[in-house]
């Protein structure tokens, strides 16, 4: 029995990634930093530019990491459909990961299902196009490496325990891979640089799609017996990823790691009323996981030779939101220029 990517969770988040990726990258002009009107109609012509052009900019201005992790997703499902038996050696078996250890690294990189593979590929470039200029290549492919890995590691753990649990060998011997854990860990990555970002017709803020694809798969996974083992690896993948982007991710700017904004807490994936119900528990799990982070990058706001700088929750917040709207500004402007120079070349070859 195969529990791969075409199973329902798995359908649930990569489907409402690939409808929300587009739109994740027309900018709201509310979220600008003060811009002249004269930034503004340039920022709005280039925004409507790829939509004329009949979404020429959309598709275009893909990143050479994205498209190298994307061949990869291509070549890991072309392997396990042309060689069946290449599962055994590539997807995650928990009874086989001890002596196929490398199953832990190479499970998230091969999708079994082709519906499952072009929209993991659609997301990757997408969400790339938008995380990378921000990150960097080499922190983009760091993310994506720790979090796959780790996930890998809790879905194995948990595996483990559900089967001394219940004794069901099913759990022993399903194999699991696909890249949804980080597509998870991509719509936290969108959540912290632009969470006050709207999405267009729905009117809901991007800071709540981490929290709608959790809410989505689980409720899917009570509909479906199939799917409810596909849930650790969402849940894992986005918790892996809050973790690594609130305490681990380094900051060049301030030579510190992590977030520590009031915006990007754990408890801001919850309702409003449940935050004080929240917060507590975690920072019990904070104090026990992460308390010596404390030493060098306090909870409270981030520190620079021993002094502390008031307010800086809400400054490294804004300076995020800055760097991504520059950034959606550059990009979104250089797809104007790439549109506009094509034309005049088919000007040019017209009138030769």
């Amino acid at each position: 029995m195969f529990v791969a990517s075409s199973t329902f969770p798995g359908l649930a988040i990569k489907t409402s990634f690939s409808f929300f990726a587009p739109f994740c990258f027309q900018q709201n002009p509310s979220d600008q930093i003060k811009p002249d009107p004269l930034q503004f109609a340039i920022t709005a012509e280039s925004m409507s530019t790829p939509a004329l052009s009949g979404g020429t900019g959309l598709f275009s201005g893909f990143t050479r990491l994205c498209k190298g992790l994307a061949v990869v997703l291509v070549c890991g499902h072309i392997a396990v459909h042309f060689f069946p038996s290449a599962v055994t050696y590539l997807a995650l078996i928990p009874a086989r990961t001890i002596p196929f250890a490398w199953n832990l690294i190479t499970a998230g990189y091969v999708e079994q299902s082709v519906y499952g593979a072009v929209v993991s590929t659609f997301s990757l470039l997408f969400i790339g196009k938008l995380l990378e200029p921000i990150w960097g290549s080499r922190e983009f492919i760091k993310f994506i490496f720790v979090v796959n890995l780790l996930t890998s590691v809790c879905v194995f753990i948990t595996a483990i325990a559900l089967y001394y649990i219940t004794r069901l060998e099913n759990y022993l011997y399903m194999p699991l891979s696909g890249f949804h854990g980080v597509i998870s860990g991509f719509l936290v990555g969108i959540k912290q640089i632009i969470p006050d970002q709207e999405l267009p017709f729905i009117k809901i803020k991007t800071k709540w799609l981490p929290s709608i694809t959790l809410l989505l798969s689980i409720a899917i996974s009570f509909w479906t017996v199939e799917a409810t083992p596909y849930l650790p690896t969402i849940i894992s993948g986005t918790y892996i990823s809050w973790i690594y982007l609130r305490y681990w991710q380094r900051k060049p700017e301030t030579k510190l790691r992590g977030d520590p904004s009031e915006d990007f807490a754990f408890s801001t994936f919850f309702p409003e009323f449940l935050r004080p119900v929240i917060d507590p528990i975690a920072s019990i799990f904070h104090r026990m996981l992460c308390g010596r982070s404390d030493a060098s990058n306090d909870g409270q706001g981030y520190t620079l030779e021993s002094e502390p700088l008031p307010g800086s929750d809400s400054i490294e917040a804004s300076r995020r939101r800055e760097r991504g709207a520059r950034a959606l500004e550059e990009r979104l402007a250089a797809e104007r220029l790439a549109v506009a120079r094509r034309e005049l070349q088919r000007e040019a070859e017209e009138n030769v």
